[in-house]
């Protein structure tokens, strides 16, 4: 039969004496953190039968952190890719207990985005959240925040002033970037620019920037009325088949939210690839092969990992000091990707 592992394994496995492990185990006197894991993972393997006691130590030592977190379109790659990452990046903490919480919004409805995030708010310690700008959102984000729980508007910046941080690019920025590409890339002629609505601040934050860019910089170029495309791809789609055949002298695209599966379904139907410059934002497995197959010139994309670990960062800092009034905007610098870098 198999002895049975002793402190005095524990204490030989991890390099520490006895009597450190004995004070691990019973509480008498505070070890360090970093002390309490080395002696948990020699526990684990020598086999020694109160481990877990350790374990319940450690974790009782590590302050709990509960997140909501909102989101949109559940089936699209991105919003896919950005749950994976939120949970990774919760879970990969040890400075926290992280439990998170992720919901999608079916629509673009204020009051299912304002329902959304009070029914995370009761649940949570902090909320971070993708919504519409609109003043159901203003009353339930004073709300939470009369209630100590911090809200955080993540790539769209609702509820401002109120909300505690703003998280993801400079919009305005971003849609400069879009015009300086494509009047560097395109001969003169026409630009369109799609955005998802006009309760999307961020959108219309990209267009005044493409547009002022375009006066100050587009000579020989003009930009086309706004489309509105309601962030769907087969809104996205007709409409740029009705610029292609309205305006043969169209020479670029810029779509400024989501969409973007549906001009490049569009072009790839009835123009060569490069003959319309095409800027979108993000990566998905569409805007990637788009890339590879000149149809596509350039993604700006959120560094999803960064803003996640940031978001975590901020929902932290809120809980230890809930009483602040401070209201942020927390920029991230975009990665500029173009076909050659895939």
């Amino acid at each position: 039969m198999a002895r049975r592992a002793t402190i005095k394994d524990v204490a030989r496995a991890s390099g520490l004496s006895t009597a450190t492990i004995d004070r691990a185990l019973n509480g008498r006197a505070n070890v360090r953190e970093e002390t309490l894991r080395n002696i948990a993972e020699a526990a684990r393997d020598v086999g020694y039968h109160a481990r877990g006691l350790l374990d319940y130590r450690i974790d009782a030592n590590v302050p709990e952190l509960r997140l909501g977190v909102l989101l949109l379109k559940e089936r699209q790659p991105f919003f896919q890719a950005f749950r994976d990452k939120i949970e990774r990046a919760v879970a990969s903490r040890s400075d926290i207990r992280g439990r998170v919480t992720i919901r999608f919004a079916q629509s673009q409805s204020p009051a299912e985005f304002a329902e959304l995030i009070g029914g995370l708010g009761e649940e949570s310690q902090a909320v971070a959240a993708m919504a519409v700008n609109h003043q159901s959102l203003d009353k339930v984000v004073s709300e939470l925040r009369s209630r100590d729980v911090p809200v955080f508007s993540l790539l769209n910046d609702f509820a401002q002033g109120i909300r505690r941080s703003y998280i993801g690019l400079n919009n305005l920025k971003v849609g400069r970037q879009a015009a300086w590409m494509l009047t560097r890339i395109a001969p003169p002629g026409r630009f369109a620019i799609f955005v998802g609505g006009n309760r999307w601040h961020g959108h219309d934050l990209r267009e005044v920037g493409f547009r002022a860019f375009m006066r100050e910089h587009g000579s020989g170029f003009e930009t086309l009325e706004t489309l509105v495309n309601l962030e769907t791809r087969q809104v996205t789609y007709e409409a740029t088949l009705s610029l292609l055949e309205r305006y043969p002298d169209l020479r670029g695209i810029y779509v400024a939210g989501g969409g973007m599966e549906g001009a490049i379904a569009a072009l790839r139907q009835v123009r060569p690839p490069g003959k319309v410059s095409l800027v979108v934002n993000e990566i998905t497995p569409d805007s990637r092969a788009a890339l590879l197959d000149g149809y596509v010139q350039m993604a700006i994309v959120t560094p999803l990992d960064e803003l996640c670990q940031r978001m975590i960062d901020l929902a932290i800092r809120a809980a230890s000091d809930p009483m602040s009034t401070s209201v942020e905007q927390h920029f991230l610098e975009p990665r500029i990707i173009l076909p050659e870098i895939l």
